[in-house]
């Protein structure tokens, strides 16, 4: 028997993701997951907004999980075809510790038992098969099989999304998503995060223990932050530390944007041996570093160059803290930084004596490039940073996207999007759509999306998307014939680092030729040309989709670029 009380558990599921802050759902329709997304089309919270494929969607899904803070990036697949080509993007946001919400149409629980040689299976009456695939790539999981565990189950599932900050994965069967259960705790609100239960004894024990060590380094004390402090919701806690104690402050590059790129007290972007000089000596030189949600990842460190000593540093995680080399789990930073703070506040006076190197842009004057007029990466970089806006949201592709924006500053309030540990080309396209959506709902700036010609062909359909949404970002496509990050890592002038050079300038109108406003391309071939576009006022209102193509050397790159290539090289150790 049912009552008025009950749900369906298809949309109590929907009900714990909107209650989450999601707006807007990505993914496929497939014969397995129709019936649900009926509830997703009918719920008037979320938004089903449908992607070219799969694989693009997961990237959305991580993309608009990025720009959302504290919410989830949420997408629907069905069995097996479905689901298998969204694993690279959910493996990506594994990787970079990105929440996102994956939930998969599969057959009803009869033919789970009865294993019929359905299509979208192996033939095998492995109907288990992708579901432990998933497993390698989501931190919880859950077969929604039973309707009086279902409810538990979905909320166990998401809540260790939100705690862990990575992917979880939710199997939904056609009948199941219909059968009615009660409410239960909907009603007392959203789920909320579950960290590790701390012991105030250990951690007063490692407060003591930091200070100490802050102590004996006198004013030569120094912050490292990184991506894990954004993706674990802590960038208050660590801008209270920074502003308070007043040591100067540098990013990996994973965790650009994490500190306001504009604060005084902070000197830029710490890459180990390709770091800028002035930086790298103001960093190595420092004889205690807290370091604040560091990913060690190659890309991150400068291929591991890292020149700052065990015994030199402490580590601040979500789930951990280590103390030169001693281990304290479950002493995680959310908890931990407001108590360190409020310990090393009264040590400010000491700290504010170290001059910090200024993060600035400098514009190469034509003697000092010899690209001059062509728009070079040394050139281009720099003249973007002018051009940004505070709440832009910026999104570099990997490759000299990435590494190019990593030597200018954002202005306040910006947020960066890249995936610079997994380095899926093509991501960032998908993940556009993502974060221009969450920026829309939150009320931020213009979305702008830097891709190489290369990246940008392997999810070119998802611009279709973003006009069909009514988005207006800002694509800048350099156009430099083919994969230079590849060129640079290996085979500079081999021809599968060169691609075909489409009629670039024709995609929009290929791709959106219903949408409003009508979107705008341009092509760019010189610094003058590129100088008038970026000046001109209508074209910075970002009100239309625009894309613009920039015509760049084949074989320029940004420095950080090549050197990293050249370390990773080294280590790839291809026979010559």
């Amino acid at each position: 028997m049912t009552s008025k009380d009950d749900i369906t558990v298809g949309g109590y599921l929907l009900e714990r993701l909107a209650q989450l802050g999601v707006q807007s759902v990505f993914g496929v329709p497939g014969d397995f997951n129709l019936g649900f997304l009926d509830l997703v089309d009918d719920h008037p919270k979320l938004e089903w907004i449908g992607n070219c494929n799969e694989l693009n969607a997961s990237y959305a899904a991580d993309g608009y999980a990025r720009v959302k803070p504290k919410s989830v990036g949420a997408l629907i697949t069905t069995f097996g075809v479905g689901e298998l080509s969204a694993v690279n993007g959910i493996a990506g946001a594994f990787s970079e510790h990105i929440p996102v919400v994956h939930i998969v149409g599969v057959p009803s629980t009869a033919q789970q038992k009865s294993k019929p040689m359905l299509h979208h299976t192996l033939g095998d009456g492995r109907y288990d098969a992708y579901y432990t695939a998933a497993q390698q790539f989501a931190v919880s999981w859950a077969f929604l099989n039973d309707t009086h565990t279902a409810a538990a189950e979905i909320d166990r599932v998401i809540t260790a999304c939100i705690t862990r900050a990575r992917p979880v994965y939710l199997m939904l069967p056609t009948d199941i998503a219909y059968e009615r259960i009660p409410k239960g705790s909907l009603e007392t609100g959203p789920l909320v995060r579950q960290p590790p239960e701390v012991d105030t004894a250990i951690e007063d024990f490692v407060i003591d223990e930091i200070v100490k060590l802050v102590k004996e380094a006198g004013s030569s004390v120094a912050i490292l932050a990184d991506s894990c402090a954004i993706r674990h919701h802590c960038e208050d806690e660590l801008l209270e530390l920074i502003k308070e104690t007043g040591y100067p402050v540098y990013c990996a590059p994973m965790g650009k944007t994490v500190v306001p790129e504009d604060y005084e007290r902070y000197g830029g972007i710490y890459i180990g041996s390709i770091t800028p000089p002035e930086v790298k000596q103001a960093v190595e030189s420092t004889k205690l570093i807290l370091s604040v949600g560091l990913l060690n990842s190659d890309f991150n460190t400068g291929g591991f160059t890292y020149r700052i000593e065990p015994t030199s540093t402490v580590q601040l995680h979500s789930d951990h803290t280590k103390i030169q080399y001693a281990m304290f789990p479950d002493v995680g930073m959310k908890h931990l930084l407001p108590k360190l703070t409020s310990a090393l506040r009264d040590l400010k006076s000491s700290a504010v004596s170290v001059a910090v190197p200024p993060f600035k842009a400098t514009i190469p004057s034509p003697n000092d490039d010899p690209l001059h007029p062509i728009i070079s990466q040394a050139y281009f970089w720099p003249r973007m940073a002018a051009f940004f806006k505070p709440k832009d949201v910026i999104v570099a592709e990997t490759g000299t996207s990435s590494f190019g924006v990593l030597g200018v500053p954002f202005p306040k309030d910006s947020i960066f999007v890249s995936q610079i540990l997994w380095g899926s080309i093509g991501y960032t396209v998908g993940a556009t759509l993502g974060a221009a959506l969450g920026a829309r709902e939150r009320g931020l700036g213009r979305t702008i999306l830097f891709v190489g010609d290369g990246s940008l062909q392997l999810t070119v359909q998802e611009l279709s998307t973003m006009m069909k949404c009514g988005l207006a970002p800002i694509v800048f496509v350099l156009n430099n014939s083919g994969y230079t990050i590849e060129r640079y890592l290996h085979g500079k002038t081999r021809a599968y680092n060169d691609i075909v050079n489409w009629k670039w300038t024709q995609l929009l109108e290929v791709l959106g030729p219903d949408a409003k406003p009508a979107p705008k391309s341009y092509t760019v071939n010189n610094k003058t040309e590129l100088e008038e576009l970026l000046d001109d006022p209508d074209f910075a209102k970002a009100e239309r989709m625009q894309l613009v193509e920039v015509m760049m050397d084949k074989f320029d790159a940004p420095e950080a670029l090549q050197r990293t290539a050249e370390l990773s090289t080294k280590a790839n150790k291809y026979a010559q």
